[in-house]
């Protein structure tokens, strides 16, 4: 027993080494976060910091290490596996092994990996150089994902370059200790010391960088260099609305993958179409109904499966209103060659008339349940039309009315249980969220209402939202409690999210804002003297916003991010179709001028209870340094205010009103009619182990005030480092407990 403490004491340095690296290996866990299973994580984690407890608790022979490792490794994969319902015992123990043993690949290789780091990393990092290069490749890897992944990595950076000091100095204590055995002996009595110094050091670097100031680079590097070049070739082909890489130099465009939203992009105004049109609307792309938690999936819904129709058919839309609609027109002219799997119109297409000035050709599948037009593009010679004409029914709310509908009015028995669904993972603050807002609404249309109006009021709009806030995987939860600012996907999708919570049935759309109007020679007049206006469309104007459902009403689009602006729920009843000329002086709101372009990363921010911590170790540490110095303190003060130095003799003097409070402090009072000599002789005899130290004291003070020989400097340091003896050590308590008042001792 005695042996292996003596081992544990020992190996201090090992334990600290085996916290950073730990440290380090949750970093790269942490990014791993969105690719591995929760049970992967649990399961390398538990396994890195156990396999390091036993290396550091049962210092065994090799062979008899490895054994416990093994059985160890083998005994957290299985309670893993047990724990996230991989496995489910049953049977004997054959069974239950050859459970085990069908259902451990692919976890087994990420616990044999970890094991791998757990062993190899301490026998190689081993030198201060080694440090710096092994933590210098990891922080390098870090950025390099971190500016060609989605994943914001700054804060794991930071805590890297945080084990990495920390490393350091442990491999320097070491190092000391294994070269400077007596240096070591003697600071090992002095562990706060060391340990305080450490913070301070810790906290200085700490505040420098929270303090620096933010310069722009002078050069542009190579890496922003490549990116906006890329990015000026290739906007709009992948990335969009749905911002698929999730960075800064994303450009926007027309999404084409919706499971992951968020992130920044920087805005492209490469031209996509021209619509020249009857009514300027937004151009509706496709609609997604099943939210992951990270984006929208309808992937594998069997009832979404789109039919084959031919040109210029009515399209059927069971879930279309039975109220007024106004005829929208629109010709669609391509200014891309990219392709496109929808054709896009206003509201819901209601008939194609030509494709490629073609009214016989086909290609064509209709979704009925979510009022898609897909493009089929393996029938046609080209992958995308090149210019199409639809017309669209576009419906004419009667605000009024439908303000005062209630839940059983619009719904009845057909709730559209599909488009309320709500993941399990949703936190329950979102859903809380939601009832809180609507709580003074009765009806449907009043609740998505003020759930719209809470969004745009509450909400910052910006293209580079600071991700360095998030913390909760859910997208929507993110947004509406850290991070606090987006764009459309953030907006739309949390509308969608907190509207199916309050049982309104909603579902999210994706497509074009309207885009600027063009005066030229599209704008001409339609069959029927119908006024005819053309916009151009570019990937800046990609967008997605909200439908919900409102019953006999219909699907009714909702614009939820700030600046935007969709006329159909603010329409009155008294109206049958929009105010052309209000809707034409609306806002752009896609123009980038609405906030400031930020640098990747910028936004990151070290945690307040960091911060928070290391001004309180500063203040701590400047408090001690005041009060270590206080002599030297009074000293310049008393040189300040007599208008010359003190000599040694002064402070002598001065010194002994120090201590002489001191010992009042502590009880030791001088009567009234005592000497400085008697007042010392009374204490020495009741403390008489430091009976030669006051005697001392005495003496230079005797001879500062009394002697015609003055005292030297050297004298006045010997003061000093008496004065400090007499306040250290136990002995001032024993003293004072058996200390008598003065008055009673001349008594007795």
């Amino acid at each position: 027993m005695k042996t292996w403490l003596q081992s544990l004491k020992s190996s201090w340095a090992l334990a600290f080494t085996f916290l950073w690296i730990i440290i380090i290996a949750m970093q790269w866990v942490s990014f791993a976060s969105e690719l591995w299973l929760e049970e992967t994580r649990a399961l390398v984690l538990t396994t890195i910091t156990m396999l390091a407890l036993v290396k550091i608790l049962l210092p065994f022979r090799p062979w008899i290490e490895f054994i416990v490792k093994a059985v160890t490794l083998f005994f957290i994969l299985y309670r893993t596996l047990v724990s996230y319902s991989i496995i489910i015992p049953f049977g004997g123990v054959a069974n239950r092994l050859d459970q085990f043993i069908s259902n451990m690949s692919p976890y087994v290789w990420f616990s044999l990996i970890a094991w791998l780091v757990i062993e190899m990393v301490p026998l190689i990092v081993t030198t201060k150089q080694r440090i710096l290069v092994f933590v210098g490749i990891n922080i390098a890897a870090l950025a390099v994902l971190d500016s060609f992944t989605p994943t914001v990595l700054w804060e794991e950076v930071a805590w890297i370059v945080f084990a990495g000091m920390g490393w350091l100095v442990t491999q320097h204590l070491q190092y000391f200790r294994q070269h400077y055995p007596q240096g070591w002996k003697h600071i090992r009595r002095y562990p706060y010391k060391i340990a305080a110094n450490i913070a301070v050091i810790f906290a200085l670097i700490i505040m420098a960088g929270v303090n620096m100031p933010e310069v722009q680079p002078a050069l542009t590097d190579p890496y922003t260099a490549w990116t906006q070049r890329i990015s000026s070739t290739t906007a709009g082909t992948t990335n969009g609305s749905g911002a698929l890489n999730q960075r800064m130099n994303t450009a926007s465009g027309y999404s084409r993958q919706d499971n992951r939203l968020g992130g920044g992009f920087n805005f492209d105004y490469s031209p996509v179409m021209t619509i020249t049109t009857n009514q300027r609307s937004y151009w509706r792309g496709e609609t997604k109904r099943i939210y992951s938690g990270t984006g929208w999936s309808d992937g594998g819904n069997d009832d979404l499966t789109p039919n084959e129709v031919p040109m210029t058919a009515e399209l059927e839309n069971t879930q279309e209103t039975r109220h007024s609609t106004e005829q929208v027109v629109q010709t669609v002219t391509m200014q891309n060659d990219q392709s496109y799997p929808v054709l896009f119109g206003a509201y819901s297409v209601h008939r194609v008339q030509s494709v490629d000035r073609d009214s016989r050709a086909n290609g064509l599948r209709w979704n009925p349940q979510q009022a898609e037009l897909l493009w089929n593009p393996s029938s046609r010679r080209t992958a995308y039309p090149k210019t199409y004409t639809l017309v669209s029914h576009v419906p004419v709310i009667p605000e009024k009315e439908l303000r005062t509908k209630s839940f059983n009015e619009l719904y009845g028995k057909s709730k559209q249980e599909a488009y309320l669904q709500i993941p399990d993972e949703l936190p329950q603050r979102v859903r809380d969220l939601a009832r809180n807002v609507t709580s003074t609404a009765k009806t449907p249309y009043e609740k998505v209402g003020l759930l719209q109006q809470y969004l745009q009021q509450n909400y910052a709009y910006t293209n580079n939202p600071d991700l360095s806030r998030k913390r909760s995987r859910d997208f929507v939860d993110a947004f509406l409690f850290e991070i606090r600012e987006g764009y459309c996907d953030y907006y739309s999708t949390s509308l969608v999210m907190m509207a199916r919570s309050v049982g309104v049935p909603a579902r999210w759309v994706k497509g074009y804002a309207p885009g600027q109007q063009t005066f030229s020679d599209d704008a001409t007049t339609g069959d029927g003297d119908e006024s005819m206006s053309s916009y151009s469309v570019t990937n800046a104007d990609a967008h997605s916003w909200a439908e919900v459902y409102l019953g006999e009403y219909g699907w009714v689009p909702v614009e939820a991010t700030p600046g935007f602006d969709m006329p159909l729920l603010t329409e009155q009843e008294d109206t049958k179709t929009p105010d052309a000329s209000e809707v034409k002086d609306q806002p752009e709101p896609e123009q980038p001028e609405q906030t400031p372009q930020m640098a990747p990363g910028e936004g990151f921010k070290i945690h307040p209870v960091i911060i928070g911590s290391a001004v309180a170790i500063l203040l701590l540490w400047v408090a001690y340094i005041i009060w270590r110095n206080r002599a030297d303190i009074h000293f310049y003060l008393l040189r300040l205010r007599t208008g010359k130095p003190l000599t040694p003799d002064e402070k002598v003097v001065v010194e002994t009103e120090h201590w002489l409070r001191y010992m009042r402090r502590k009880g030791f009072v001088r009567a009234s009619h005592e000497t400085l000599r008697e007042s010392v002789d009374r204490w020495s005899q009741e403390a008489p182990e430091r009976a030669a130290i006051l005697h001392q004291l005495l003496g230079r003070f005797e001879q500062a005030r009394y002697s015609p020989s003055s005292v030297t400097a050297e004298d006045w340091r010997s003061v000093r480092q008496q004065a400090s003896l007499l306040q250290k050590g136990p002995w001032m308590k024993r003293w004072a407990g058996r200390r008598a008042k003065p008055d009673q001792k001349d008594e007795g």
